[in-house]
């Protein structure tokens, strides 16, 4: 993952250093306030030959669908095979700020995403509107909802070509996501996690931890329900006065188990496991200097 806050002059050295590495994916970010993620993508794989490149998320309620279709459309013509579009609600606080938030979020993103893949296919969506012949790509690219809540999973599972899981993604957060999509064709997970790796497995959970401060927060309770420590977690995060007091006192098992941190063997333990439940891209979100730690996550490759 390309970090939403990298220096603006170092985006194109990080992403020509993840693809000579080996990357098999790049992911670009958009938050509000930071940078766009159509833009990002049309850099970064303007910069690149090979790497694919995922956009992850683009608000359903922040942009037209026929615009969004015609940016989407325009990437898969000029680098074909090498898009992939996550598409989501948004976060809701972000998103009333612009007033872009709806009252039926589900309603909206279901809407949205199906006109975007109608007018990729080339069909008309309403009297008129429609991608010219001569834009329509060859293969559109693959839609993936990036959500959480069981409704939205199982959107995703009806209407979308894969799902992007936010951070923390354990395997059991994984295959509880698996069965409330419920897809009954070819679906692609992808999960983000927070990731460390070097040959000190101490290190690498020291430089993770203060990246889960955020966990305490009740809205990613989904994420960590389904672990075997959500009750000690839930308790743990009602007695901490701070953000800061919570994660000191996350016993180092939970880290290890809540990001991508540890030795290349340990890591590559935890990818495999991922993939079993049935996660097929697992994506770093590096911690520090984003070039200097693609070196280091290169090793579990």
């Amino acid at each position: 993952m390309l970090p939403r806050n990298t220096d603006s002059t170092r985006v194109r050295e990080f992403a020509q250093r993840a693809e000579r590495l080996g990357f098999d994916e790049l992911w670009v970010v958009e938050d509000l306030g930071f940078r766009g993620g159509i833009a990002q993508a049309g850099a970064v794989l303007g910069w690149t030959e090979r790497i694919r490149v995922g956009i992850g998320i683009l608000p359903a309620g922040a942009r037209n669908a026929a615009f969004a279709a015609m940016e989407l459309a325009t990437l898969a013509q000029l680098f074909p095979g090498r898009v992939d579009a996550g598409i989501g609600h948004g976060m809701p606080d972000w998103m009333r700020s612009v007033g872009a938030w709806t009252d039926r979020p589900l309603r909206t993103l279901d809407a949205h995403v199906s006109a975007v893949r109608a007018l990729l296919r080339g069909d008309e969506i309403t009297e008129g509107v429609r991608l010219d012949a001569t834009s329509v790509p060859a293969t559109p690219p693959p839609l993936l909802l990036g959500v959480r809540g069981p409704r939205s999973l199982a959107l995703s599972g009806r209407i979308a070509d894969g799902t992007v899981l936010a951070e923390p993604v354990t395997p059991e957060y994984a295959r509880a996501a698996v069965a409330s999509i419920a897809a009954t064709g070819d679906h692609r997970l992808v999960a983000y996690n927070v990731g460390s790796v070097g040959p000190d497995a101490a290190a690498a959970l020291a430089a993770v931890r203060p990246a889960l401060a955020w966990m305490g927060e009740p809205d990613w309770a989904p994420h960590i329900d389904p672990l075997p420590f959500a009750a000690e977690f839930a308790q743990l995060r009602a007695r901490s006065a701070s953000r800061e007091d919570f994660v000191r006192d996350l016993p180092d098992e939970w880290v290890a188990q809540l990001a991508l941190a540890g030795t290349p063997a340990q890591v590559r333990a935890r990818i495999d496991a991922l993939a079993a439940a049935g996660v097929h891209s697992s994506v770093f979100a590096p911690i520090g200097d984003p070039v200097a730690a693609l070196d280091s996550l290169a090793t579990v490759l």
